[in-house]
């Protein structure tokens, strides 16, 4: 016996006369079935409309039904049993586990598993997930039911088998009969026992199963309908705005600006709609920094904390032959708190300074604070063991270094894991974490899986001004208004049901959910919209530079209304900021740096302002530590070769090289290097030749990598210094000569010397030389396709004098105060670490 109420929309109703309104057609009906009110019980779709229901049925005096939810009933009447070994927890990586003994068996997922592991463990998360879709659909049916929907179930998976949907059938067949086997009453199967006067359930979002089932027995049930469709959907007086914005930044900008129009004008509190989850925390961000208290209902994954991404550091570190950065990022984290902040700061700027990845140095190296830090985690290192095995290490190494109890996410963390608590005796939990054995691999993808399920709810206001939840769950609450970040075709769209590997066609054919019903709950959840006094709704109007229209679901209200929604204002004014005009230039009297070399020189001849935050302040970019080798380090590791060969030179030219390259390749990843060991062989022969030549002609290596020291100025510039290495010193009949090596090409080093005095490299190389008037000067380009080529500089001594005099008169005025304005153009420009110093993209 089912009567169903359609509620409807009622122009310029609220919440509150809206809840009034089911209040007083629950009474009616009741009194019209003879029922008393006491003893029967209204079903709501969600907790937190139960509140607003109670206060109207207070309102109304006299008995109330109970008001509760399915679920919350259910859990009222008594546990539900733990999941044994072998059942089905609900705990997606614990199951994982119990999947694999389930497949074990089957000769066709060790196949698959022998082929490819990755696709196993993807098939065996599939596996789990269709047998949680399966359970939940089967506990929101009566008891009696069950056997025929299992049925029904292995009829849908058998339909047209053979073809390339035959290993999702077969793990959808494992999953089914999983869970078929558990003989485990769900804990909503006690509802089915209960007899109210009557069933009273409040429909909105779209049906409950669940609710469905109850109502269809002999119980007198009334069915309270509050959705309406979208396209039918009347003007209720709601002020429904929307706003488009043109990229991310603007579009939570204004969505924060939309939430502090509505609290100015009094209409409190707002729902912040997470659709965009994204957008939503960087609207968070920002409202924050205003001072607005703010409750999130829908927290974020607990892999996202500080705790977890601590704790995520020291596996990948320990458990993953992780690098210096992955160790350098656990101790810098709350993990490391206890550690000599000092002693850390200067084991990080060795290991930048050295350029170690690995970290093969630091345990040849033996600094006290990098023993103590393998020492402590050493209860990780190791083989595999089992799962019980492994966390009891990790709990040691967290009691070791510092509880994680006291940072954000810590607590629940330590839960998750199963680190500060041991599971029920004789359970599912209990049998995985004791039996199950992990490589450490496995261990670190548990870890990560296990937190990416849980959820994380910080603490948050106790009146918030402003609420973050799901679209589904604002409905029929009583906010002042509600702010939709993302009402767009991409973000505003249904979810794909998670259902594993049935098809949404499986899904659709059992009454599990299915895509058209999600597309038909969200139309019917964003009508209730309606019901609120004030609407912003916000999207980007491109992806990029791809455009990205509305949702349909504003074009059917649109359609429905017969009119586009009114734009949103933004009531933000625009404040003139006060100019500051810069002059890009700095001053240093009395101060020059003790050395000079040719890369200081360079900055001061491209950009003056260059050279005074290099060589004057000393400003550095910190290295970074995990990088892969590019040209400069071939260009490097190229001078050594090429040094190493001339000072071991035996006779055979292409092996001594080989030799050389082997040796100082030695330190370098063989993977990063092989690219630059393919361009050095394709150089070698030709190396080879052009060597041949030159000697041919009288001209042989002297010296390779030489450190030269001279002091060339006079006057208040007596003591300063000029400093270099220069890459080859060679003798040859006309004199020495200077040879600098490049992997740039010819014609780029050709065109560079048409103008002698632009170039600053081989003036400073012969300044060192004392600029003697017998000296050469040349660049050899490694890097030609046929053969090396010599670009000699034309006037070197001549041009190192013009440098000398040059810079004599330029650092005098340094030293006495001359500006140093920011002058350098183009490529001086684009890799300068100093640019955003000097400021040249915004001064005048």
């Amino acid at each position: 016996m089912q009567h169903t109420i359609n509620l409807g929309l009622v122009p310029e109703e609220d919440i509150t006369a809206f809840w009034a309104r089911v209040a007083t057609a629950c009474r009616d009906w009741l009194a019209s079935q003879g029922a008393a009110a006491r003893d029967a019980v209204l079903l709501l779709p969600f907790a937190q409309q139960i509140s607003p229901a109670r206060r109207a049925f207070s309102a109304l005096g006299g008995w109330a039904p109970l008001i509760t939810t399915s679920h919350s009933l259910a859990s009222s009447l008594g546990p539900a049993r733990l999941a044994a070994p072998g059942q089905i927890s609900g705990d997606a990586a614990i199951d994982a586990f119990t999947a694999d003994g389930l497949l074990a068996g089957q000769s066709w997922a060790q196949d698959l598993r022998a082929r490819d592991e990755k696709a196993f463990v993807a098939a065996r998360a599939r596996l789990v997930e269709t047998a949680h879709a399966l359970t939940r659909a089967a506990g929101q049916r009566p008891p009696a039911d069950r056997p025929a929907f299992f049925e029904r179930a292995a009829q849908q998976l058998t339909l047209q088998a053979g073809g390339p949907g035959d290993l999702e059938r077969a793990l959808g067949l494992v999953a089914l009969a999983w869970a078929q086997s558990d003989d485990r009453a769900p804990a909503t199967d006690a509802l089915f026992t209960q007899r109210p006067s009557a069933w009273l359930v409040l429909e909105v979002g779209g049906p409950d199963a669940l609710a469905q089932a109850l109502t269809s027995g002999e119980v007198p049930a009334l069915r309270l309908r509050a959705d309406v469709e979208l396209d039918t959907a009347p003007p209720t007086g709601v002020d429904l705005q929307l706003a488009r914005c043109n990229d991310f930044e603007t579009l939570a900008e204004q969505a924060a600006t939309a939430v502090l129009q509505h609290l100015n004008a009094g209409r409190g509190p707002v729902a912040l709609l997470a659709q965009d989850r994204v957008a939503v925390r960087r609207v968070r961000t920002l409202l924050m920094r205003q001072g607005v208290p703010i409750h999130d209902e829908t927290g974020w994954t607990l892999a996202t904390t500080p705790a977890a991404a601590a704790l995520m550091a020291l596996l990948r570190a320990q458990l993953a032959q992780g690098g210096v950065d992955d160790w350098l990022a656990w101790l810098k984290s709350p993990l490391g708190a206890g550690l000599d902040a000092d002693a850390l700061r200067d084991l990080e700027a060795l290991c930048r300074r050295k350029g170690w990845r690995d970290t093969g140095p630091l345990d040849a190296l033996g600094l006290p604070l990098w023993r103590d830090v393998r020492e402590a985690s050493a209860p990780l290192a190791g083989g595999p063991r089992k799962l019980g095995g492994w966390l009891a290490d990790l709990g040691r190494v967290l009691r070791r270094l510092g509880s994680l109890a006291d940072v954000e996410g810590g607590e629940p963390l330590l839960n998750a894991l199963w680190i500060s608590r041991n599971p029920w005796a004789g359970s599912a939990h209990e049998q995985v974490i004791g039996a199950t054995r992990l490589r450490p691999d496995e261990f670190l993808a548990w870890v990560d899986a296990t937190l990416e399920a849980a959820q994380f709810a910080p603490l948050d206001d106790a009146q918030p001004a402003v609420v973050i939840t799901p679209l589904a769950r604002v409905l029929l609450r009583p906010f002042g208004a509600a702010v939709l970040p993302g009402a767009d075709a991409a973000t505003l769209a249904p979810a794909a049901p998670r259902n594993g590997v049935l098809s949404d066609a499986d899904a659709q054919a059992l009454g599990l959910p299915h895509l058209a019903a999600q597309r038909e709950a969200q139309a019917w959840a964003f009508a209730q919209l309606l019901r609120l006094p004030a609407v912003t709704l916000l999207r980007c109007s491109h992806a990029g530079t791809e455009p990205l229209p509305p949702s349909p679901l504003i074009e059917r209200l649109e359609a429905a209304w017969g009119h586009e929604l009114p734009t949103w204002a933004d009531s933000r004014e625009a404040v003139a900021q006060p100019r500051h005009v810069t002059t890009r230039r700095a001053a240093v009297p009395g101060r020059l740096p003790a050395q000079l070399s040719a890369s200081s020189i360079e900055a001061l001849r491209n950009c003056p302002y260059q050279f005074f935050s290099r060589s004057l302040l000393g400003l550095r970019e910190p290295d970074e530590l995990d990088v892969e080798l590019d040209k400069r380090d071939y260009g490097t590791w190229l001078h050594d070769v090429l040094r190493r060969f001339h000072e071991s030179r035996s006779g055979d030219d292409l092996a001594d090289l080989r030799a050389a390259a082997d040796a100082e390749a030695a330190s370098l990843d063989p993977a990063d290097f092989l690219p630059y060991r393919a361009a050095f062989e394709r150089v070698l022969p030709r190396y080879v030749s052009w060597l041949a030549e030159t000697e041919s002609a009288g001209q042989r290596f002297e010296a390779g990598e030489v450190e030269q020291r001279c002091q060339p100025f006079d006057g208040p510039l007596a003591a300063l210094t000029l400093q270099g290495r220069i890459d080859r010193i060679d003798t040859t009949p006309s004199g020495p000569l200077l040879l600098d090596y490049k992997t740039g090409r010819a014609k780029d080093l050709k065109d560079k010397l048409k103008t002698p005095l632009e170039d600053t490299q081989l003036a400073v190389y012969a300044l060192l030389m004392d600029a003697d008037p017998a000296l050469q000067a040349a660049y050899l380009a490694m890097d030609e396709p046929d053969a090396l080529v010599t670009v000699p500089h034309p006037e070197v001594s001549a041009t190192a004098q013009a440098l000398r005099e040059g810079l004599q008169a330029d650092l005098a005025a340094v030293l006495q105060g001359q500006p140093l304005p920011a002058l350098g153009e183009g490529r001086v420009c684009d890799y300068c670490e100093a640019r955003g110093l000097c400021r040249k993209d915004d001064s005048a």
